[in-house]
């Protein structure tokens, strides 16, 4: 509970002046609101008075102060309204800002291990619980504190103190009640959030792979997950608000108790004439002014409870740290292309029983090309991840660039010199040429579309409705996989880093279409280092280095006429493709 406090503190500190002004507001406001009463009860006094003590010239000096105070009220309302709703959103906005600025900082596996639905969840559901809590939940807090103080302070001062004993006894219960129902709020609401960020992922998990679901038409199947999260989100929801539900109707009843408590003994002391008749209405005046605090604590007790469950699991995001820090060194501003892997060895996060790479060494010269290929799972993208640091080894000298351990490379340098096409090219849903534009700032259209031309994509482009502006769906839906690789081709080449790495980002490519591109990248890129991953000897047959790898292990290096005449593994993938193509083309001659 402590530390959601300091996080709500440090954002609360940052807006402390508009909040301490509608602190003064909402005070000057509660006492104006206890000051009207007073105002009725002299002018029943002078009524009640034998003979009457008052006239229509006293009243309506009075009546003139009361519109005066209603009109303080109301602008007054409207100040602490203003500061502290503007002070809630603003700590919103910020949070939102620094918890997606803190995402970005974190390594590939907190994501590998949280779901996008639970996500999603904090920034919606969550932060509007912590605008609540710091918003109307400040104001109901205050103001009924504020508020209780001044009408016990009046009730005992103006009228009497047994009677507000009375009055004050069945609050009790309502303090000793709170406490129960707090721990039960914040119990259910964390169990609601959850259910909620459950139903999110499912939901966005459903709609992304909608594609997939209809080929396998599996619609059934994931209408009863869905509607199995939805219901177990409608329980959870039904469970918050029946513990609201039943607390109010309570409450109400507490309050009709002290109302009926205080009318009885109130009205015995005016009939004793302990009391007058004026301070009676004056105090069941402030009886009834007594009754908004006691629902207010109800309402600020559920709005806490719902609040710091919220921020405990915004603080979970915060308290998550990236496996990746940035060591670098800042006279290091550039990479210059040269790659060196001494022995490298990297098992992934729990299983180091099965390292990805085993005792793998390479050197890459600047502006030499490098090919790595090998069967699914040998650890060709594990080796460029590493050079990207989205993984670290555990010995920062495996890995080398510019001739010094790649720690003392600062990551901004490091990613920004690495223009890298992953084998799931990844479009955002905007249009084909902020997506091409994307990793470099101010681009012109004619670079966008000089990129384009290089990645063989731009003719493809040109056929779009609205060409260069046509907007791509969601993760690139909309467009061809080949289109939506060489896509992601051109935003890398538009880049221009020293260091271009393909993981098999041609695979969805033609050998026509492939062998043009790969003419221009050597045309494009001559003196700079590029690595390419592929399965098709064809597409790295022309690299300076071929790096053959299987299980993670290092089996042959070399040119491709070196590895060819050694006649091992290399040579078989090549025998096997060469065999595929002669059937493929014996098969077309017959279908002619």
């Amino acid at each position: 509970m402590n530390r959601e406090v300091k996080l709500a503190g440090h954002y609360l500190r940052r807006y402390w002046f508009r909040y301490l002004m509608g602190f003064v507001s909402l005070t000057a406001v509660d006492l104006l609101v206890v000051e009207l009463p007073k105002i009725t009860r002299r002018i029943i006094e002078g009524l009640e008075a034998v003979p009457v003590t008052i006239t229509m010239e006293d009243i309506v000096p009075l009546l003139f102060r009361m519109l005066l105070f209603a009109l303080m009220i109301a602008t007054g309302r409207f100040g602490w309204r203003f500061c502290f709703f503007g002070g809630a959103r603003s700590i919103e906005r910020d949070l939102r800002n620094d918890m997606f600025r803190h995402l970005e900082t974190l390594s590939p596996r907190y994501y590998n291990e949280h779901k996008t639905g639970d996500l999603m969840a904090h920034f919606t559901s969550d932060l509007m619980s912590v605008r609540q809590l710091l918003g109307m939940t400040v104001i109901t807090t205050f103001d009924a504190t504020v508020e209780l103080i001044l009408v016990l302070y009046n009730m005992i001062r103006e009228v009497d103190a047994r009677l507000t004993g009375v009055a004050l006894i069945p609050m009790v219960l309502i303090i000793v009640g709170d406490v129960f129902f707090g721990k039960a709020m914040h119990r259910r609401f964390l169990e609601k959030q959850e259910a909620f960020a459950s139903l999110t992922d499912q939901t966005q998990e459903s709609i992304s792979g909608i594609r997939v679901i209809k080929a396998f038409v599996q619609e059934r199947r994931e209408l009863y997950a869905f509607a199995k999260a939805s219901l177990k989100c409608k329980d959870k929801n039904l469970g918050v608000s029946r513990l609201v539900s039943m607390m109010f109707p309570l409450l109400d009843l507490v309050i009709g108790v002290s109302v009926a408590m205080t009318l009885l003994y109130g009205g015995w002391l005016a009939i004793d004439g302990t009391i007058s008749v004026a301070q009676f209405v004056l105090f069941n005046t402030y009886l009834t002014m007594l009754v908004w605090p006691l629902i207010a604590v109800g309402e600020a007790v559920s709005s806490i409870s719902q609040g710091m469950a919220s921020l405990k699991r915004i603080r979970v995001i915060f308290d998550a740290k990236p496996d990746v820090v940035d060591e670098g060194d800042p006279a290091v501003t550039a990479l210059d292309g040269s790659i060196d892997l001494q022995g490298l060895s990297f098992a992934y996060p729990g299983a180091e029983e099965n390292p990805a790479l085993t005792n793998v060494s390479v050197h890459v010269e600047a502006g030499e090309t490098l090919a790595i290929i090998g069967r699914t799972g040998a650890g060709k993208t594990t080796l460029v991840s590493l050079l990207e640091r989205m993984w670290d080894t555990e010995d920062a000298d495996m890995i080398r660039m510019n001739g010094r351990p790649i720690r003392e490379i600062p990551l901004a340098v490091l990613r920004r010199d690495i223009a890298y096409v992953p084998q799931d090219s990844f479009l955002f849903s905007d249009t084909v040429e902020n997506n091409i534009a994307f990793g470099v700032n101010d681009a012109s259209h004619g670079q966008v579309e000089a990129a384009a031309k290089a990645a063989c994509v731009h003719d493809n482009i040109m056929e779009f409705p609205q060409g260069y502006d046509t907007l791509v769906g969601e993760r690139g839906v909309t467009i061809s996989g080949g289109q939506k690789q060489r896509t992601a081709i051109a935003r890398a080449l538009l880049k221009d880093a020293p260091i271009l790495i393909l993981d098999d980002s041609l695979s969805a490519v033609d050998t026509d279409t492939e062998e043009q591109i790969l003419d221009n990248l050597r045309r494009m890129r001559f003196g700079r280092t590029t690595l390419i991953i592929a399965h098709r000897i064809s597409t790295i047959q022309h690299a300076d280095h071929i790096l053959v790898l299987e299980d993670g292990t290092r089996v042959e290096y070399g040119t491709h006429e070196e590895l060819l005449a050694l006649g091992g593994v290399y040579r078989g993938i090549y025998d096997k493709q060469q065999l595929e193509r002669q059937l493929r083309e014996e098969g077309g001659e017959l279908d002619g």
